[in-house]
């Protein structure tokens, strides 16, 4: 019984990837703190990036099937946004966990607002600029920014590299979910593996999220094709759920900042 709370988490995180694209790592580490029951931030940072790799990885196979995915500008932000990520959690270990939180409950906020001001039609040109045999330095320059982050959070970083690859290349939104997430899985897997260097991932708790990602990733991509003009009012409840837990974050937090000196 105690292995339920994750697993049924790992289902909400895999869900919610396979629903709308992304935000499944956001939800990550407030429900491993905060359902699974994993004390400390930089463990639950740490496991919960090596889950939503594996579920991003898992969801990117059905993508691919419904040609969603430009590989060349996938490969692009995946394997800069590795360097990016790298960084990132290498200065995110170095941060007061509770402060860390905080600071990922701002960003949280942030992407609430951005998911209300969600597009609803596909935008952009049907083949995307900047990502060629020499990628543009603004492609390049967006994939690192995005994964450093993404590592600095310890999160996989859809919501951030979605309106990157839109930004970075005029490739339309579904394109850009579907692209997202060869560099969601590399991102949490590079920031996965320098947290694990540190001892900060718990394996056990891991793979019962994964397991419980898969079943709901399924669910959640075949809810999307059903509900695919939908696509907004999905944000728009999404984007009130992220605000909850954002708040109730900064609630659980607001003390690291008050006490600074």
């Amino acid at each position: 019984m105690s292995a339920l709370p994750a697993v049924l988490s790992g289902a909400g995180v895999g869900f919610t990837l396979g629903l709308i694209g992304g935000g499944g790592s956001i939800l990550a580490t407030p429900l491993l703190l905060y359902v699974v029951g994993i004390a400390q931030p930089h463990l639950a940072i740490g496991t919960g990036a090596l889950a939503v790799a594996a579920n991003a990885f898992l969801t990117l196979i059905g993508h691919t099937r419904a040609g969603n995915v430009r590989w060349r500008c996938a490969l692009v932000f995946a394997l800069v946004g590795i360097l990016g990520a790298l960084v990132g959690s290498s200065l995110g270990k170095a941060v007061d966990g509770q402060r860390l939180l905080f600071l990922f409950a701002l960003l949280m906020v942030v992407v609430g607002i951005h998911m209300l001001r969600g597009r609803t039609r596909q935008e952009g040109s049907a083949e995307p600029v900047g990502c060629g045999p020499t990628p543009s330095g603004r492609v390049v320059g967006i994939a690192f920014a995005v994964g450093m982050l993404s590592g600095f959070f310890g999160i996989g970083g859809g919501f951030l590299i979605v309106p990157g690859l839109v930004f970075a290349t005029g490739m339309p939104l579904i394109t850009a979910v579907g692209t997202s997430l060869l560099a969601v899985g590399a991102f949490g897997l590079a920031t996965a593996l320098n947290y694990a260097l540190s001892g900060l991932v718990d394996w056990a708790v891991a793979g019962e999220f994964i397991a419980g990602g898969l079943a709901g990733g399924v669910l959640g991509m075949r809810l999307a094709n059903r509900l695919a003009g939908y696509k907004g009012a999905l944000n728009t409840v999404f984007a009130t759920v992220i605000f909850g837990v954002a708040g109730f974050m900064l609630y659980r937090n607001g003390s690291a900042f008050a006490a600074a000196p």
